[in-house]
């Protein structure tokens, strides 16, 4: 599993940290979604996932495979 995260896109909600806080984090200066693993490990998927289904901008596409 590989991400891709639209800075641009983001809105600063926090969803993503919220729910897989291992993956992500929040830019200190204008609260948008910070990657902290784009490729992360298969234990953190569903949590992955779930971020991704809960971020209110559609900021977070996981993209399946290798």
């Amino acid at each position: 599993m590989k991400l891709r995260v639209d800075r641009e896109r983001c809105i600063s909600a926090g969803m993503c940290v919220l729910t897989a806080p291992d993956v992500f984090d929040q830019d200190t200066e204008d609260g948008r979604v910070v990657p902290l693993d784009l490729a992360p490990a298969p234990e953190r998927e569903g949590a992955v996932r779930e971020a991704a289904q809960v971020c209110p901008s559609g900021a977070i596409t996981v993209i399946s495979g290798d």
